[in-house]
């Protein structure tokens, strides 16, 4: 359908190739194309932890960047991709910053997956003065800083997000196992990363303000896979729900070992669990599970048509239904913003900066919704969906809004 193929930059380009001309530049052969090439990043975990999501926001990316050139939506620019892999550790993160810094034509950046991996980042592109958006992050100190909870303050004007946070998504959460589950004792566990911790902390406020009772707390590694010692504690605790925040790996082993236990009851978690690697490796010990995710389902939206028939025909890697649309969003407001800032394939010195700007101003509808961003760099877009596993598949029970203060 798409006919252009996207070039994935590597770190072999020479610095001769790394640098913007006013004029142009050298096409990837080598010969006066005419055209400027600008590259937008990519930082996720593409292989290891969290790859499947990782891959799936590589590849909205993709899918964006390839419809940009096909349609010549900036005249005069090229755009390509430079993927980089964080595997999801804060330092590799930060590494990967640096390095898209120093690249001169990387005009933009989407990422990270992970919130942890983004508290390394923001302020290596903030001095910079280049625009990073995440399709994924929830934490909320991101973009309402450490005390957003009594005082909101904006840590970095180049940070944006096209995912909406966990305080809204830990009450949603909460909210749906209070009033629709009718659930009222809850064992929350948590894997003590910045996005785990962050919204088990969330949904253990708000589900006890409802009414509900935490009757046990605990922590795991990442990387675990022998839950045997929690499992009976849950157990014994008498929970009719496990409460989990963290990511799929060791949340599709623990549901396998609770059910496998004789604990017959639903594993609740957030987005960062719904991927259908956790089915799959669960098995049938996923039936009945559920998550929250951003947004409404990608496959239900009529402007993401073309974006999911794309991803499936190419064959591409990963799980596009979690971040794809999101990345693919997210990739649009760049490359939009750098419509208004490069014109006639002409970079001005200060483009990067001036890109921050537009992309503050973005105001369109994406694949996943309208895409505008707060004061705060957060999405206005702050749909929320419950999902439970049924017949093997996620299938949404429940979309809309939640506030915090109803």
């Amino acid at each position: 359908m798409r006919q252009r193929s996207l070039t994935i930059v590597t770190s072999l380009l020479t610095a001769g190739a790394l640098t913007l001309t006013a004029c142009g530049s050298r096409d990837s052969k080598g010969s006066d194309s005419g055209e400027t090439t600008v590259v937008i990043g990519v930082d996720a975990p593409l292989t290891g932890q969290n790859s499947a999501t990782g891959l799936g926001i590589q590849y909205g990316v993709q899918i964006a960047v390839d419809d940009a050139n096909k349609n010549n939506t900036v005249p005069g620019v090229t755009f390509e991709v430079k993927a980089l892999d964080d595997k999801a550790i804060p330092a590799n993160g930060q590494q990967n910053a640096t390095s898209l810094v120093s690249d001169k034509k990387v005009l933009g950046v989407i990422g990270p997956l992970n919130s942890g991996v983004a508290t390394s980042m923001q302020q290596v592109f903030d001095t910079a003065g280049l625009v990073q958006i995440s399709p994924s992050n929830t934490a909320p100190e991101l973009t309402q800083g450490k005390n957003w909870q009594t005082s909101k303050k904006r840590p970095y004007k180049t940070y944006f997000r096209t995912a909406t946070t966990d305080a809204l998504q830990g009450g949603f959460a909460a909210d749906y196992t209070y009033k629709t589950l009718k659930k009222r004792k809850v064992y929350v566990v948590d894997d003590k990363q910045t996005y785990g911790a962050g919204l088990a902390k969330l949904f253990t406020a708000n589900f006890t303000k409802a009414g509900g009772k935490v009757v046990g707390t605990d922590h795991v590694n990442t990387g675990d896979k022998d839950f045997a010692t929690l499992v009976t504690k849950v157990k014994n605790s008498g929970a009719d729900l496990l409460y989990y925040g963290g990511q799929y790996d060791e949340s599709q082993i623990l549901t396998k070992q609770l059910k496998a236990a004789g604990a017959k009851i639903p594993l609740f978690g957030g987005d960062g669990m719904f991927s259908d690697t956790y089915i799959k490796t669960a098995g049938a010990s996923a039936e009945g599970d559920l998550v929250t995710s951003v947004g409404v389902p990608v496959t239900t939206l009529p402007a993401a048509k073309d974006f999911v028939a794309t991803y499936k025909e190419k064959k591409y890697p990963g799980d596009y239904g979690t971040y794809g649309g999101y990345a693919y969003d997210a990739a649009t407001a760049i490359i939009k913003a750098v419509g208004k800032v490069v014109k006639d394939g002409k970079v001005p010195s200060d483009a990067r900066r001036q890109i921050v700007d537009a992309v503050q101003n973005s105001d369109f509808d994406g694949v996943s919704g309208h895409v505008s961003f707060d004061q705060y760099g957060d999405t206005t877009n702050k749909q929320l969906t419950v999902y439970q596993v049924k017949s093997g598949k996620w299938e949404p029970v429940k979309s809309g809004t939640y506030n915090p203060a109803s």
